[in-house]
């Protein structure tokens, strides 16, 4: 369990820099005030400052650690979990992993990956009152996946411009549909929406 201790004026301002320093809220801590404030005789002899103890329960890494270890075991993928929490935000990086269980991991367009990170922010989240956005990534997938839908995006792009036709895309998830709407809001001569439902919804380009 991940504790610091933190020695203040105040009470409530010891458990404040102890919660930032851990990088989490009162919800998530377990709180022991090791010693009261004490101002002393006269203000000047015998003043103490506040000193607690903030223990991390309900700890978001260590929750996301286990789950993903127990499901890649499971899986017969061999990796190492490297997870930051910053915010509302947690990142997981899923490294030291072979070609082979990397593309298992990944799966068809990311729709495996996609899968994971699914469950993950269901774990993470559940029961929270503060949502926490889940990334799960491996070796740098998303990136290569956006640069290669915005590629897609401006290529189809020119073609229903050129063409006078609608151009629809595969069916992608809403992360997706986004890098392709986002990719050509600034495009002249062509518009974006999308149709259908999910988990068949995708985008269609047309020329305007």
């Amino acid at each position: 369990m991940r504790s610091v201790i933190k020695v203040s004026k105040t009470v409530d301002e010891a458990i404040r820099e102890a919660l930032i320093e851990l990088d989490i809220s009162k919800d998530d801590a377990e709180i022991e005030i090791i010693e009261e404030p004490s101002k002393g005789l006269f203000g000047l002899i015998g003043a103490k400052d506040a000193k607690v103890r903030v223990s991390v329960v309900n700890d978001t890494i260590e929750i996301a650690d286990n789950f993903l270890s127990k499901l890649l075991n499971s899986m017969n993928i061999k990796a190492v979990n490297i997870i930051k929490k910053n915010g509302n935000n947690l990142h997981v990086d899923i490294t030291d992993i072979s070609s082979t269980d990397m593309g298992i991991l990944i799966g068809k367009r990311g729709n495996t990956l996609d899968s994971v990170q699914y469950l993950l922010s269901l774990v993470i989240n559940k029961k929270k009152d503060d949502y926490i956005k889940v990334i799960v990534d491996t070796e740098g997938y998303r990136a290569k996946r956006e640069e290669t839908l915005i590629r897609l995006a401006n290529k189809m792009a020119e073609k229903a411009k050129y063409g006078k036709r609608p151009v629809k895309l595969e069916p992608m998830n809403p992360y997706e549909r986004r890098i392709i709407h986002s990719a050509l809001q600034n495009i002249n001569g062509v518009t974006t929406y999308s149709e259908g439902d999910e988990p068949y919804r995708r985008v269609v380009i047309q020329s305007k």
